[in-house]
């Protein structure tokens, strides 16, 4: 299994190692080495934890996305590949606890939306196949509950809804859910549903210009009530008001080399976690303040070792711990805040 160790160190410098394990190679060979120097003197937020997952063997095919069940201590992977698990399910100290394949064509995003209510797992499939096109609600243990979409056939309809290639989806405790919807197919939408599924308000139309989009690929929530969308086309990310989808401002004066694929808020909500899926970088970028949204400032960044890939990653709401799905590496790494700067959640 191909495994990245990657490490911040003094002033920006960062040192990455690729070690290719013996399903490659036949013996653990030190492969590649490599670094970069950052353009700033940045903090070092986070460490790699090396020794998550206990038994990276599991990871069979492309791991597309993860997802964290913060209250039940639970990692959820979602990835590809021919007669395999599509979902792997770890404890967050990287124990291997189950897979399941029930009703999973091509997983595209995960999100675990956990209460002390009920624990559910929605899951974005993007594929040809009969479960296609869809955005699906699970039990934990893999028993499908909900499917929204027309199964096996895109399209851009609203009554009923239909989905091309959905990206990504992040789900309130209210149970209300922000679907992106459009990683290359006919759509490029950012849409709000209630808990029973009645379209609150969306965005949906291609282009460049404010509340329009070019692969919206990824979605978030913080605080303040500000949704939060990876414009992943347009290289830039467009925040708007949750309760009535006013476009709030956008940000782009950090992504001029490549989109984001990905972002998440850390627990304090003090900083965004962004992934760039082809310069396989990992940003830490400051929130702004209630009322603002200005432009983006980047604290710190993660610089992976080529082709590793980061598609799709989630924060853990209760410790801060980052997981990171990887496509080009296909695993999933977990970055674990420094308590100085990211205090875990409710501290």
């Amino acid at each position: 299994m191909a495994r990245f160790w990657v490490c911040v160190a003094g002033a920006g410098v960062f040192l990455a190692f690729l070690v290719l394990h013996s399903r490659f190679c036949g013996s653990p060979v030190l492969r590649n080495f490599t670094f970069a120097v950052s353009r700033r003197t940045e903090k070092s937020l986070y460490r790699l934890d090396v020794d998550w997952p206990k038994h990276p063997e599991y990871f069979t095919g492309t791991t597309f996305c993860v997802a964290v069940d913060s209250l039940n201590g639970l990692v959820y992977i979602g990835q590809r590949g021919d007669n395999i698990p599509k979902i792997l399910v770890f404890t967050e100290d990287g124990y291997f606890l189950r897979a399941w394949n029930y009703t999973v064509d091509t997983p595209h995003g995960i999100f675990a939306a956990s209460t002390l209510y009920e624990q559910s797992i929605w899951i974005t499939d993007v594929g040809s196949g009969f479960f296609g096109h869809t955005v699906k609600k699970y039990s934990s243990f893999g028993d499908l509950v909900q499917v929204l979409g027309t199964p096996g056939k895109k399209g851009t309809g609203l009554n009923p809804l239909q989905f091309d290639n959905p990206a990504e989806l992040y789900v309130e405790d209210t149970g209300d859910i922000y679907i992106v919807d459009g990683d290359g197919g006919l759509n490029n939408r950012l849409i709000k549903l209630s808990q029973d599924f009645m379209i609150l308000w969306l965005h949906g139309e291609n282009g460049t210009g404010p509340a329009k989009f070019n692969i919206p690929h990824s979605v978030t929530l913080d605080s303040a009530g500000r949704v939060w969308v990876a414009d992943r086309g347009n290289k830039r990310i467009q925040v708007f008001d949750k309760d009535t989808g006013e476009w709030l401002g956008a940000w782009n004066n950090c992504f001029t080399e490549e989109g984001p694929s990905s972002v998440r808020f850390t627990p304090d909500g003090k900083y965004l976690i962004v992934a760039q899926l082809n310069l396989s970088r990992l940003s830490v970028v400051a929130a702004p303040p209630v009322g603002s949204i200005g432009e983006c400032s980047v604290i710190s960044t993660i610089q992976l070792a080529d082709q590793v890939l980061p598609h799709l990653l989630e924060v853990d709401r209760k410790t801060g711990a980052v997981y990171v799905a990887e496509i080009g590496a296909k695993q999933v790494q977990k970055y674990v805040p420094l308590n100085s700067y990211v205090p875990a959640f409710g501290s």
